[in-house]
């Protein structure tokens, strides 16, 4: 476990120190005096340039059930973010006050820049559309402790599956236990993104734009919110919103021990009436989550300060296609890419690149 350094995918971690996270949680909520001041002295920066309220407030409980301390902002207009401050001057400036950063930030592949300009571990508490991967540590949790497995199952993924960061980091996760199948579940509009349709593709996952069809066949329902924030255009968004709404009805030919899960927060996605339902555990999911924090707090507390990384040196003449990439609003960053099967691809959000030209030189004369 001591080879963690920062958490910004869920593959950061292998299956086995994933398990290993899990029954440090499960331990902490049997014998939760024992970890009481374990993290005395620590400190946690919780950077947030994007709105949250489970993700931040599970973060700082966390820390303070370890008898650590917290600090930090809740918005980007509270920092000197909202002056034009970068997030790598940002995290290697806070790095000199804590031990170790969870961030959120609205652009993809911002954790990967803080990872590479601070001392201390940095932790990804979702970073646009891309990756949420200590929600999947508590989604995890969640399925453990319902189901008794991390294998064998079938999952329906539901709603906003393009924009839907908890979505991305669970099928990457899930995608390493044996036996497990997906039903994807959402209109054309907002499938997955193609980093994440290949692997889905190579998993053999099922497709489907019926909810209800997909009902029987499912042993967990991981149902997600249409977020506002994440479309250019407020059209597409009021034509979506509503495409998937749970009901008592819909719940009619589902398993007796289908598991319903929600990362939150919800708007109408689930009708309130289905709380009472046993089988919905969204509740139990957000009360979990600050107990997997605390697992990864306690973990990643041990890890000594490293030194600063070099400056990388980016490749020329190449731009990410992804329009809420990292490397769009902070031009400084040098870019480079990961070869895969379908092209170029940035190393930091994930999507495709594209070459530019160089610049014409005017002959003088």
């Amino acid at each position: 476990m001591s080879e963690i350094r920062n958490l910004i995918n869920i593959t950061d971690l292998t299956v086995e120190e994933i398990d290993r996270l899990i029954a440090v949680a499960d331990d902490i909520v049997a014998n939760h005096s024992a970890y009481e001041n374990i993290c005395a002295q620590k400190k946690l920066a919780t950077l947030f340039f994007e709105p949250s309220t489970r993700t931040r407030l599970s973060f700082e409980a966390a820390m303070l059930e370890l008898g650590g301390s917290v600090l930090g902002f809740s918005e980007a207009n509270s920092s000197s973010a909202a002056k034009g401050e970068s997030v790598s001057d940002t995290v290697r400036t806070v790095g000199c006050y804590a031990d170790i950063i969870a961030m959120r930030h609205p652009k993809e592949g911002a954790p990967i820049v803080a990872a590479q300009r601070t001392t201390v571990p940095i932790i990804n508490g979702g970073d646009g559309g891309h990756f949420h991967p200590t929600q999947t540590l508590t989604d995890l949790l969640t399925i453990k402790r319902k189901k008794g497995r991390l294998s064998d199952m079938t999952i329906g993924l539901c709603g906003d599956l393009k924009f839907g960061r908890t979505v991305h980091s669970l099928i990457e996760a899930m995608l390493r236990y044996e036996g497990i199948r997906f039903v994807l579940i959402s209109p054309q509009e907002l499938q997955v993104p193609d980093y994440v349709k290949e692997k889905m593709d190579a998993a053999g996952a099922a497709w489907k734009e019926s909810l209800e069809e997909a009902m029987p066949e499912l042993d967990i329902l991981y149902m997600t919110r249409v977020q506002k924030e994440r479309f250019f255009n407020e059209e597409d968004y009021v034509r979506l919103k509503d495409s998937y709404i749970l009901n008592l009805e819909k719940l009619e030919t589902a398993k007796e021990d289908l598991t319903i899960m929600h990362p939150l927060p919800r708007v109408d996605e689930i009708a309130q009436d289905v709380d009472d339902d046993p089988r919905a555990v969204y509740f139990d999911q957000a009360r979990f989550a600050m107990y997997a924090r605390m697992a990864l707090l306690l973990t990643l507390s041990k890890q000594p300060r490293v030194r600063m990384p070099k400056h990388l040196i980016g490749m020329p003449n190449l731009r990410c296609t992804n329009p809420k990439c990292i490397t769009h609003s902070e031009t400084y960053l040098p870019m480079d890419i990961i070869h895969t099967k379908d092209g170029e691809r940035c190393v930091y959000c994930d999507h495709l690149v594209e070459h530019v030209p160089e610049p014409e030189v005017s002959e003088e004369g």
